[in-house]
Parts: C-alpha cells; sequence; structure tokens
C-alpha cells in the first residue's frame, strides 16, 4: 500500500534486496495481470524471461509486456499463451536479418495478443513520464503519424505553441539483465544502454534482475551504476544470463569486474527459422521448457559454445581478406552505390554533423557514403540508435549492433540521448538514410502494416529520426507493392525525405510530390528506361524535364560494399534484375535480393 512519502501507485521497496533462484524471483515478485517490462540494453534477453515463460506456459495470466524489441526469441511468449496485450516498438526478427515474423502476425491478426505501436523516443518518454511522476511528456515524434491514434498521446494549444503529449506508461514490474550487483541491490549496466534504466525507475513494485556476478562493491564502477537497490525486488547470480544476448565489459579505462561476451548469432538464427515452422513446437521444449533450470540450459549449451562467447567478446573477428563474393552487382547493391553518391554529396553540401542509417542494406550504403565524406575530409560522426556516436564500421561485420563496433565509438550512450539530444538536437545538422516497406507518393512510409495485410515490424527508432532529422534518404528496390499511391498506415510522415533511390532510379521531392529526376543506366534506349520505371510504381509517376542518368556501378564500388557485407545478408546473392524483368516482391518479403532493412531504426532490434 502507497504511503504518504510513496507516489501514487508505487508500492514501497522492501527493505532488504531478495537474493533468490531464478525460478523464486518470478514466482514472488510476478503476478497474474501484470503489466511486465522487460527493459532492453543491449542484453536485450534474459534467463528471466525465459523463466517468465516456463511457469505460465499455457496458463491465462494476461500480462502486458512493455517491451522495445521483440525480436524473435519475444515469439516465446507468444506461443507460452500468457500475453493479453503488447506495447512496443519492433516486432519481428533481427538476425541475420531484419523481417516480420508470422508469430506475431498470426498473434496480432487474430486479436489473441492486442499489439501498442511507439516510435523508440516516445516509448521511452512514457516510461519517463512515469518514472518523473508528471502526467505527460512532451515529444517531438509521431506527429503526422498514425501512431497519433494511441490514446497516450494527444497534441495540443500551450502559449508555447502547439505541442505533443505522451501519458505515463507505468510497468508492474521490470525484468532486466545486469552486469554486475553488489550485496545492496545496486545494480552496473553494461554499456551501451539502448532504452536505458527509466523503466526499471517507472515501476510499481521494483526490479527483478539476473546478473553475471554478486560483489561487495561496485564504488570503483560508480559511474555504470544505474539502479540503485531501494528499485531492486530480487536479484539472481545467474552467468551468461542474457543469452542468447551478450554482455560488453565496457571500455578498458572503466571494465566491469565480469567477463562479457558476444552474442550467439546462430542461437537467434536458430529461434528465428524455428518459429516459422512446426519445428517451432520441438525447439521451444528443447530450449525453454525442458531445462530444469538455469544451470541445465548453460550445459546444453555447452561449455565450448561458452567460451567461443567470451572470445568473441574480446577478439572481434579479422576483417575478411577479400569481399568472399563474385559476380556482378546484385539490384540491392546498385541502389546501395548511388545512395552512398547520395550520402556523400550532401554531407559536403550541407556540412552535416552526423548521419543514422536504419539497419539493413542503408546502414551499409551510409558507412560506405559517410566513409568517403570522412576521407575527404568532412567531420561527421555514424550514429546508433541503441547508444553508439561516432562509431567506426567493422570491415566483415554488417551489423549494425555488433559488438566489434563498441570499441571504436567515441561515446557510449543511450537511445534518448542519440535520438533526442544528439542526431535531432537543435545545434546538430543531420542526415537520416532509411528503408521502407512502403512509400507513397508524398514520401510517407510504413513499415508497420499492409492496410488489409500482414503485419509488418513497427517503427523502431524511424518516426523519430524520420520525424525530426533535418532530411531523409530512402533505400528500396523499385516495385508496385513498395510505391503506392497512398499508405494506409503512416509509421513516418514524408514531410523531410529528400529523395528515393532505387535500383532503377532516384526520385526526388519536389513540391511535396517524388518526381523522377535520375534513372539508371542501360542497357535499353533512354526512353525504355524511364517508362520500366514509371510502370514499377504504383502512381502515375512524373519525370523532371532536368532528367540525369545515374553513373554507372564500377568493380570498386560493389567491393567497398561487400567488404561489410561478404554473405550478401542485405546485399544480396543473386543477378542483378534487368530493366525489362517485371519482378514484384511483396513488401514484407525476406528475399536477401529485395531485402531493405524493413526496421530503419537499430534494432533499429
Amino acid at each position: 500500500m502507497a504511503t504518504a512519502a510513496t507516489p501514487v501507485g508505487v508500492e514501497p521497496a522492501p527493505q532488504a534486496v531478495d537474493f533468490c533462484r531464478l525460478d523464486e524471483a518470478i514466482a514472488r515478485y510476478v503476478r497474474p495481470g501484470d503489466a511486465v517490462h522487460v527493459m532492453m540494453g543491449h542484453s536485450r534477453w534474459s534467463a528471466l524471461v525465459r523463466e517468465l515463460a516456463r511457469q505460465y506456459w499455457e496458463k491465462p495470466a494476461e500480462f502486458t509486456l512493455i517491451m522495445a524489441s521483440l525480436s524473435s526469441l519475444g515469439a516465446v511468449l507468444f506461443r507460452a499463451g500468457c500475453l493479453k496485450k503488447v506495447v512496443t516498438v519492433y516486432s519481428g526478427d533481427s538476425f541475420p536479418v531484419f523481417t516480420p515474423n508470422p508469430v506475431f502476425q498470426e498473434g496480432y491478426a487474430s486479436g489473441a495478443v492486442e499489439v501498442e505501436n511507439w516510435s523508440f523516443l516516445t516509448f521511452i518518454q512514457r516510461l519517463r513520464a512515469a518514472a518523473t511522476g508528471v502526467p505527460a511528456v512532451v515529444t517531438g515524434s509521431v506527429r503526422g503519424s498514425s501512431m497519433t491514434e494511441n490514446e497516450a498521446y494527444q497534441e495540443v494549444d500551450t502559449a508555447f505553441g502547439r505541442v505533443g503529449l505522451v501519458a505515463p506508461l507505468v510497468p508492474d514490474v521490470t525484468l532486466v539483465h545486469a552486469a554486475v550487483a553488489d550485496r545492496q541491490g545496486n545494480l552496473a549496466i553494461a554499456p551501451p544502454m539502448f532504452e536505458g534504466v527509466v523503466g526499471a525507475l517507472a515501476s510499481r513494485r521494483g526490479v527483478i534482475a539476473t546478473v553475471e556476478k554478486v560483489v561487495d562493491d561496485l564504488r570503483p564502477w560508480s559511474s555504470l551504476v544505474r539502479i540503485p537497490a531501494h528499485r531492486v525486488l530480487g536479484v539472481v547470480e545467474a552467468p551468461f544470463g542474457a543469452h542468447p544476448g551478450g554482455v560488453f565489459p565496457g571500455p578498458s579505462g572503466t571494465r566491469l569486474p565480469v567477463g562479457g561476451y558476444a552474442e550467439d548469432i546462430p542461437f537467434w538464427v536458430a529461434a528465428r527459422e524455428a518459429s516459422r515452422g512446426p519445428g517451432f513446437e520441438d525447439w521451444l521444449r528443447e530450449w525453454v521448457l525442458e531445462p530444469a533450470d538455469h544451470e541445465s540450459y548453460l550445459a546444453k549449451l555447452g561449455a565450448a559454445r561458452l567460451e567461443g562467447l567470451v572470445l568473441g567478446a574480446e577478439l572481434p573477428a579479422p576483417p575478411p581478406a577479400e569481399a568472399g563474393r563474385a559476380g556482378p552487382p546484385t539490384a540491392a547493391e546498385r541502389a546501395a552505390v548511388w545512395l552512398a553518391d547520395l550520402v556523400e554529396r550532401r554531407i559536403a553540401e550541407t556540412s552535416a554533423d552526423t548521419v543514422l542509417a536504419g539497419a539493413g542494406l542503408a546502414n551499409v550504403a551510409a558507412w560506405v557514403g559517410v566513409g568517403h565524406a570522412k576521407a575527404a575530409g568532412h567531420r561527421v560522426a555514424l550514429a546508433a540508435e541503441l547508444g553508439l556516436w561516432d562509431y567506426t564500421p567493422t570491415p566483415g561485420d554488417p551489423f549494425i549492433f555488433s559488438f566489434a563496433n563498441f570499441p571504436s565509438s567515441s561515446m557510449l550512450l543511450d537511445t534518448e540521448q542519440v535520438l533526442g539530444n544528439l542526431v535531432n538536437g537543435a545545434s546538430f545538422r543531420s542526415i537520416a538514410c532509411v528503408g521502407a516497406a512502403q512509400i507513397d507518393r508524398q514520401g510517407d512510409i510504413n513499415t508497420t502494416k499492409i492496410e488489409g495485410g500482414p503485419y509488418l515490424v513497427g517503427s523502431g527508432g524511424g518516426n523519430d529520426v524520420i520525424t525530426n532529422a533535418d532530411e531523409v534518404l530512402v533505400i528500396g528496390m523499385m516495385d508496385r507493392r513498395r510505391f503506392i499511391e497512398k499508405c494506409g498506415y503512416v509509421t513516418s510522415p514524408g514531410r523531410r525525405v529528400r529523395a528515393v533511390v532505387t535500383d532503377l532510379g532516384m526520385l526526388t521531392m519536389q513540391d511535396g510530390e517524388l518526381v523522377l529526376t535520375h534513372v539508371a543506366p542501360g542497357p535499353g534506349a533512354l526512353a525504355e528506361r524511364i517508362a520500366h520505371v514509371r510502370d514499377q510504381c504504383g502512381w502515375e509517376l512524373s519525370v523532371s524535364p532536368r532528367l540525369e542518368e545515374l553513373r554507372p556501378v564500377t568493380a570498386a564500388d560493389v567491393d567497398a560494399l561487400r567488404s561489410y557485407d561478404p554473405e550478401g545478408l542485405f546485399l544480396g546473392r543473386t543477378r542483378a534484375r534487368a530493366p525489362q524483368q517485371d519482378s514484384k516482391p511483396a513488401p514484407n518479403s525476406t528475399s536477401n535480393t529485395e531485402n531493405t532493412g524493413g526496421k530503419q531504426s537499430a534494432h533499429t532490434s
């Protein structure tokens, strides 16, 4: 019961933190009907979530899951049957590529699970409103999108102008994997921080944490202590408790007193593949239901696998000696080369301070463009929504959230600092590079759901950066189901879209409408190529009277892209599409050739 000194709706914390077993933590502190927040740092999954699924398997617990990025393993909680509602930012897979997941699609379409979609910033801002005890927080995101229909969003006229407001989002309990706890229950969180800790501070009852280790004194690492003991209900010492997520032990100067470990990407991939077929039941039984406890789960993983993950955190894989793929450029590679050119040119023309790219094809192209701009002497920082600022991408590793990128960052922050204060800050000039499942003639983008069709993935940080960046550059394969007359659902408004780069040409915003301004080079006569682009567009595409031809793509261009994505996860593995070919993949296609990174933020996850 709340006391006079306790904020309304917040229960007082226990006098002492409970150091207990995994099963005891869930049984004691999670109740049916709870709003359960799974806090998302770089450790984006935890043994606590697996135990939650075990204890409430096929029980009508009617949880509301508050989780920024569900990723493939979120399907475990859907299959457990314990969810009533999800409040989220991203409902899709993250590894090996960013794609919709059929378990989420089925759950939302059937009505078994209600979904409430937000952008990353508004998700965090709602938690911040709850943590600070205010009735609403001002936001610059989601205006002009379909997310304004959420009840927790309002626009109001004030003496300071018209503002958008988001209401508090109050979890009952927060689950987190922290790197270390002390014996009082203070928690040190490994950077980068992603959503930060406002959800932990907002929870009515408090936090349940797994940790790699409990130590006597955390004061030598006080800069990484983010959750005070009085907000903590229980602590479970569970080494590798973030698996298949990882734990970055911190920069060399402030390393935590635990060894880190890299994400187990093959495990993520296996979960994704299992969720797509009848073998999912067997996978769930093997990895969720049958291991009697966390120790049994680790034993099943095996010492060699765990040691490999530890080594992976300390010694990132060396760059490949060569790109590893031969052959002509794919359709995606042609588009990526032209986007890289545009990024480099716009950095020079605008003196941009930062470029934030959505995960997938957009980020590989942006990496090349920013690299060229830096080599030419421009001071521009690459940013990633999970909390990376001014990082250098690692050759051979196309994942924007890779461990290998952390040590190269000049700052390891969180999503709110990167998206709210830096990329979209009033004193920074920023360029956003994103993909789109659908885009219409006004530049509105949809990555959430197809009207009358399937659920896609959601906003990630896409809405935040597209709404607030100084300009937006979009990449996508040209076809009628991607380029449509009008988006039925608007994830991100098009008012800041400058250009859309495709495999067949480039569209530029002119007087509020996308117009064909550049066409891809041959084969075929110019008139035929223009006609083909217009045929692949879902609206009556206007052609600029000053139409230009894009430059030919060279072997050196392709090698630069493939140095980051040697397996072709985002760049594609098949031959380029001929201009005469009439290929029309669905907007949620998982084809490597056509994949443009449906998640625009970082996993974003």
